[in-house]
């Protein structure tokens, strides 16, 4: 039997599990594990299957005692979430019923010092959701002046991003930046806030957690995915904390739900049908209730679609910024 409650309930998690509208017999895919929250909700619904995915181990190891309460409905899987077609196939269900995502760093992860998120704890400039690849401090290290900047403009939206890469390169002459509290007083000797305004390293700390954990590609190559794994009235949902992730969002789902035309001398050539049906044709966003009770709602946004029998397209290429691979060549 699953408990009722959860030490975790998604920003808009309810609304998000009642557009999926869950059923018996149904497979559904919870991309974004975390603690777990989607999937409980998921899973009273009676006879539901769910495939969790988590690239963060900490959080699949989280989830086993709701493995076990599931009787065998939940399967949970370390990987990106950018995978879960692959995922899908290897646990026999290449056609699934729904896919709910909640995309970014969760709150767990924010509050643990160790992970090196959060500006607020002192702790390694850390950064990975999972536990491979380049840290948020190899970035700082061995990035460029230019390529920082750069990284900090675009995934940060920080019109001081040129200021700040200078002040980093500046400061790792003299020492290596490894912990976030050297990494803030670097970014506040040039970014003020006032009083009332974000903190000034927000920014920073936003664009290097993105770029280091391929948030936005990963994101662009997940929906894509998910296009290939829902069946015909199969749901997707999405909760996005940020217009960079939003946007990403809003563009695949209008894109995918549109019709195309032909010309009016051949109208049958060139026509496509739509890959989905909108099922938001605005947001939804957070009540002032769930605000209040956790502030991180307040830039929340909810975008849902229904799978048509259309055939998927494929991903596409991925926007043009600053990739791993590219800014750490060498290093």
């Amino acid at each position: 039997m699953i408990a009722p409650a959860s030490r975790h309930i998604p920003v808009l998690g309810h609304e998000a599990v009642d557009l999926l509208a869950p059923r018996e017999g149904g497979v559904y895919v919870d991309a974004t594990f975390g603690a777990g929250g989607y999937s409980r909700m998921i899973l009273a619904a009676a006879g539901t299957r769910v495939i969790g995915i988590d690239r963060d181990r900490t959080a699949i190891a989280g989830g086993f005692d709701l493995v076990d309460q599931s009787g065998g409905r939940l399967s949970l899987v370390e990987d990106r979430f950018s995978h879960l077609a692959d995922v899908c196939a290897g646990q026999g269900e290449p056609l699934v019923d729904g896919v709910v995502m909640d995309v970014g760093v969760s709150s767990m992860q924010i509050d643990q010092a160790e992970r090196g998120f959060s500006f607020r704890f002192s702790g390694p400039l850390d950064m990975r959701m999972g536990h491979d690849g380049p840290t948020a401090a190899d970035v700082v290290a061995k990035a460029s002046e230019a390529d920082l900047a750069n990284i900090i403009y675009i995934f940060g939206e920080e019109r001081h991003s040129r200021a700040v890469a200078k002040a980093i390169v500046a400061a790792r002459k003299e020492a290596p930046i490894l912990t976030t509290d050297e990494l803030v007083t670097v970014v506040s000797k040039v970014v003020w806030a006032k009083p009332g305004e974000i903190h000034p390293a927000t920014r920073t700390f936003q664009a290097l957690r993105i770029f280091v954990n391929e948030e936005l590609d990963e994101l662009h190559l997940a929906l894509a995915a998910a296009e290939r794994v829902l069946k015909p009235g199969g749901r997707l949902a999405v909760v996005s904390f940020h217009s960079l992730e939003d946007r990403i969002v809003k563009n695949f789902l209008n894109e995918r739900s549109k019709t195309g035309g032909g010309s009016r001398h051949l109208p049958e050539i060139g026509l496509s049908r739509p890959r989905f049906h909108l099922l938001t044709k605005r947001p939804i966003v957070a009540g002032g209730e769930e605000v209040s009770a956790n502030p991180r709602a307040r830039s929340a946004k909810l975008r849902a679609a229904e799978r048509t029998d259309a055939p998927a397209q494929d991903a596409g290429p991925l926007p043009g910024w600053p990739t791993l691979a590219t800014v750490l060549r060498g290093g």
